[in-house]
């Protein structure tokens, strides 16, 4: 009975402790989704912006110098924090990667937005860890209840934000004795996101249909561009690492690597010709017709061949450079227009494979095929679940060893003898 007791006010402790984190984890991401979808219209309404970009990014580059130089591992730095309690994670990380990405993006850099909320909630988490004086291992499960809430809420995905933070630490094991913490604080804080006037973008998928045998075609045909995803996502990885490591070696000075970022994006803007693959790539209200966008790529619009590839070099120059933001929603509209390519070269469905592309890529840049899997489910439906499995647990398979979180322990090898 006594023991009853116990385990009784331990779980109410806990709940006590979560619910909280997970309410101010959701508003942050609300907040924060505001913020970007707001300094996005200034940019489209000031074009002009982006040539001020270099002059951003040594701000950026200045403010992490002085106030931020503990907190630029970033996502890196919480895995780390997670695996192995050291200095700790920083209470001014939250303000400034929320600073640092929106000024990324209010002048045109080609970044995301997962790695802000994942930081803000890591850091959040920290902050209330620290309140508490908690123990080391208490600390690690709060922090993974964090990066749950942090990535669950700014998607509208809680069941893929809390088997997120179990499998991105370790490549090939999950760490099932956090299940219950982030799951519950990846869905509060979704839901307390939602309770914010903020949207999620919403895609519409059909489920495919038709007999056997052109299903068993159709798996064919996904299995196949699942190869192509986890290739594309092994390209993003490595080159994401090399360029991060020449910006490092031949700019020693910190704040100047954004400078030099900022005008090889300008560059490319004009190799392009379009502003298409600046931002995060959703776009906003009042798109020109025929615009790359995500949203676009689910229609029986067809997108340029090579865009999935130019959206790569923008985003992988703009976050090695040291530019702030996250990697998964550029990700999503490379896999996209990745899909979309493939679906018309292969006479498959366009909106399935612009589906299968946005959450096969991220599975196999970042070494979870679970959660990807689970996220394509609650973004477009469960109808399609084998195909969307099938593409991430392929393109997983087909990734590198190392994906772009360069703290992410490996478990068990991806290739066995």
């Amino acid at each position: 009975m006594k023991s009853l007791t116990a385990k009784t006010i331990a779980t109410l402790r806990w709940f006590s402790i979560l619910t909280p984190l997970a309410i101010a984890v959701g508003s942050a991401s609300a907040f924060f989704l505001w913020a970007l979808d707001a300094v996005t219209r200034v940019r489209f309404d000031k074009p002009w912006l982006l040539y001020l970009l270099p002059a951003a990014g040594l701000c950026v580059g200045l403010l992490y110098q002085l106030y931020g130089k503990s907190t630029v591992g970033g996502n890196n730095l919480l895995i780390d924090e997670i695996h192995q309690p050291a200095a700790g994670v920083p209470r001014r990380m939250a303000p400034l990667i929320l600073i640092g990405t929106l000024v990324t993006h209010l002048f045109g850099g080609s970044a995301g937005r997962e790695g802000t909320a994942v930081q803000m909630g890591g850091s959040i988490a920290a902050t209330l860890a620290r309140f508490l004086k908690l123990d080391a291992a208490h600390v690690r499960i709060l922090l993974m209840a964090g990066v749950a809430a942090g990535f669950g809420s700014i998607f509208g995905t809680p069941i893929a934000g809390a088997v997120f933070a179990l499998e991105v630490l370790v490549v090939g094991r999950i760490q099932y004795d956090a299940l219950i913490p982030c799951f519950f604080t990846s869905l509060v804080a979704d839901w307390a996101c939602r309770a914010w006037p903020i949207n999620h973008t919403l895609y519409h998928v059909d489920v495919a249909a038709g007999a056997s045998a052109i299903k068993l075609l159709l798996m064919a045909k996904v299995a196949l561009a699942a190869v192509a995803f986890g290739l594309a996502g092994t390209i993003f990885s490595i080159l994401s690492h090399r360029l991060g490591d020449a910006f490092k070696t031949h700019i020693p000075r910190p704040e100047l690597r954004p400078v030099v970022g900022g005008l090889m994006v300008i560059g490319l803007f004009f190799l392009a010709g379009t502003p298409d693959y600046l931002g995060l790539g959703l776009g906003v209200l009042g798109d020109p017709p025929g615009a790359i966008t995500l949203p676009a790529m689910f229609t029986s619009m067809e997108i340029p061949a090579g865009a999935w590839a130019w959206k790569l070099l923008f985003t992988v120059i703009t976050l090695s450079a040291g530019f702030k933001g996250g990697e998964v929603t550029p990700l999503f509209f490379i896999g996209a227009a990745l899909g979309n390519t493939l679906a018309h070269a292969l006479g498959a469905p366009v909106d399935l494979f612009a589906a299968l592309g946005f959450v096969a890529i991220f599975a196999g840049a970042t070494n979870t095929p679970l959660a990807s899997t689970l996220m394509g489910m609650e973004l477009f439906g469960a109808g399609n679940g084998v195909y969307l499995a099938t593409a991430c647990i392929i393109a997983y398979r087909c990734s590198g060893s190392k994906g772009i979180y360069s703290a992410q322990r490996s478990g068990v090898t991806k290739f066995p003898a």
